[in-house]
């Protein structure tokens, strides 16, 4: 009976070891909302509602995304997409980020497309690129801003949109020049980086592709793995971002980033990490601090920062791309936005 004891908790730890392993992502969110429901009952239920608006909010764009990325490794055209962008490297770069700046996605939107992207091969400066500054501005929100801030300030902010994505791009670009960089993804999402079989294999393309049983099955497989994956990560993020919006006071941001010259503009770009909560909701509340003292780098700061590393985009970018490009993606994105508040500054100070 001991024997038989042992190898039955054994085996009940190897199974919990695998299923920790495989599901760990699901299991966290699970736990957490689980908590809330027991402990805090009203909260619990307030975040089921909020992941669940916005992984509806974010479907279409994440079935977009998955859709293609699914269709190009079906018929074999991820190889032209991928060499669409294997061009002239300033040129690239500076498309990219122009592109991302008038793109319609939000911060957590933006993930599928960059795994589609980095999955066919596009080179990460090119990504980058159109990854910082896609989720700082688009038509909507320069709309908003201009609203609430002033043209003035809607057009710094989406210069600086921009300016961070070439700024990104070209430092990722001189880093994948001296050797780094190879492959971004982490191990199971995608086939990589600039270096990709994608760019270098020159492949038939077959559009028809549900004429062979072999690329449906493919089309399906890449595609429900794509699904699954970006869902747990974008579930997890949604329900930390529900818990920001509920218990992160606003008077702490309004207490940390009041004052002037480069200190609150530094503190400013730090707390948009942390405190940011989304675009939308983060307008009125800039609007309402610069109202009160705030000087407008500071808000500028915080508004870029906080566009591209809240704590929701991070976390699915975490997901997707191993650790040195993850710390790297956010060194960029934090000396960038620190340096569009003090240009903003400086610009409002004439």
């Amino acid at each position: 009976m001991t024997e038989l004891a042992m190898q039955m908790r054994m085996r009940l730890a190897d199974g919990v070891h695998q299923l920790w392993a495989r599901q760990r992502v699901w299991l966290v969110s699970a736990l957490i909302l689980g908590l809330l429901l027991v402990f805090v009952p009203e909260q619990g239920v307030t975040s089921l509602e909020f992941t669940a608006r916005n992984l509806v909010e974010v479907a279409p764009f994440l079935v977009l995304s998955i859709g293609i990325a699914a269709w190009a490794g079906a018929t074999g055209a991820d190889g032209l997409i991928a060499r669409a962008f294997t061009g002239s490297p300033g040129v690239m770069i500076l498309i990219a980020a122009a592109a991302g700046g008038l793109s319609p996605f939000c911060s957590c939107g933006v993930i599928p497309l960059i795994a589609a992207l980095l999955a066919m091969g596009v080179p990460p400066s090119a990504v980058m690129a159109f990854w910082l500054s896609s989720p700082v501005m688009d038509p909507s929100m320069f709309v908003l801003t201009a609203g609430m801030l002033g043209t003035e300030f809607a057009v710094a902010k989406t210069l600086a949109a921009i300016g961070l994505g070439v700024f990104g791009g070209f430092v990722v670009h001189a880093l994948a020049r001296s050797g780094a960089l190879v492959d971004p993804l982490r191990e199971g999402v995608g086939n990589g980086g600039c270096g990709a079989s994608s760019v270098r294999e020159v492949r038939p393309v077959v559009w028809k592709f549900w004429r062979e049983p072999a690329r449906r099955e493919k089309f399906a497989r890449e595609g429900m793995r794509s699904a699954l994956f970006l869902m747990k990560w974008l579930t997890l993020a949604f329900v930390l971002e529900s818990l920001m919006v509920a218990w992160l006071p606003a008077d702490f941001v309004a207490q940390a980033v009041g004052g002037s010259g480069p200190v609150p503009i530094a503190i400013a770009t730090a707390i948009g990490v942390p405190a940011y909560l989304n675009g939308y909701a983060a307008l009125p509340l800039v609007g309402g601090l610069i109202g009160q003292g705030m000087a407008p780098g500071a808000g500028m700061s915080f508004l870029v920062a906080g566009g591209v590393t809240c704590v929701p985009a991070a976390v699915a970018v975490f997901a997707l791309v191993k650790r040195p490009v993850f710390f790297l993606y956010l060194g960029i994105a934090l000396t960038g936005s620190f340096a569009a508040g003090l240009l903003f500054q400086a610009w409002a100070m004439l």
